[in-house]
């Protein structure tokens, strides 16, 4: 298996953008690499950000990846991760290419907190009946930020 994510990450390194901001400059220099690892082209095709609150108390900041390309990027390849990221339409993950250990979170339509789970580095999360999105987060967050089977999540998008 240990191909397949070999396979994903170099195709996803190399998948072309037609629609980065021409004030970023030339293409030579999107492909250059800056101190984190991440190129600027990753930084200019962000998803969307927003706060993630339960019961009116903001938990953390969020990424929500609607897209495939994004849903599909993840968390692959980045050192370490602030905040969570919510991936809308998807009811399983895995964690080939992610450097760390993820708390996933299994959300209904209604973002109710389904199940939980510590899924570890080169590991496959099966799906869960009802699940309609997936929240990820580093290892330890959902215990730092007290999130339980049962509780009501809700986003906010950043101005």
């Amino acid at each position: 298996m240990p191909w397949l994510a070999f396979f994903l990450a170099l195709s996803l390194r190399f998948t072309v953008r037609f629609d980065i901001p021409a004030s970023l400059g030339d293409a030579a220099s999107l492909c250059r690499r800056d101190r984190s690892g991440w190129s600027r082209i990753a930084q200019a095709t962000a998803v969307k950000t927003a706060w993630l609150l339960c019961e009116g108390a903001v938990l953390a900041g969020a990424e929500v990846a609607d897209t495939l390309a994004d849903r599909t990027r993840g968390l692959m390849g980045r050192p370490g991760y602030e905040g969570a990221m919510l991936l809308l339409h998807t009811r399983s993950i895995h964690t080939f290419g992610v450097r760390f250990p993820l708390d996933v979170g299994f959300l209904d339509a209604d973002l109710v907190v389904l199940d939980t789970v510590r899924v570890d580095r080169w590991r496959v999360a099966l799906p869960r009946r009802r699940a309609r999105s997936v929240l990820e987060a580093e290892a330890g967050s959902f215990e730092r930020w007290g999130l339980r089977i049962g509780d009501h999540l809700e986003l906010r998008e950043t101005p």
